[in-house]
């Protein structure tokens, strides 16, 4: 059976990173603990482009912001719901979410679930 994905993007203040690094591995562990068989959470370093929309378009990123691109690699989608239900009711979750949210405007996030289609 095919892995199944959730992809986030979104913007993160340059001077904020060290701050959402300690999250993202806080939240790393909390994901694995429920199921993930990876985690990665990846800072734009080569966002400029011509030939096609950029990232920092896309995550509508300002001046002194970057952007963040992150997934987590579940066995199925029935394993990443199962997941997720879990991962939310975490007592930690609400911990890291006082955090994230002086941080992040989760409306210029974009997240979606996504079937394997080819893994090389």
């Amino acid at each position: 059976m095919a892995r199944y994905i959730d992809g986030f993007v979104l913007p993160v203040p340059r001077d904020r990173l060290d701050d959402y690094k300690r999250v993202a591995e806080a939240a790393a562990g909390i994901w694995k603990k429920y199921g993930a068989t990876d985690y990665w959470e990846c800072v734009g370093d080569d966002l400029t482009t011509d030939c096609t929309r950029s990232f920092t378009d896309i995550a509508n990123a300002a001046e002194g912001e970057t952007v963040i691109f992150a997934w987590a690699v579940f066995e199925s989608r029935e394993a990443r719901d199962a997941a997720n239900e879990k991962i939310m009711a975490d007592p930690q979750m609400a911990e890291l979410g006082n955090t994230v949210n002086s941080m992040v405007d989760f409306k210029r996030m974009a997240h979606g679930g996504f079937r394997e289609l080819v893994h090389g």
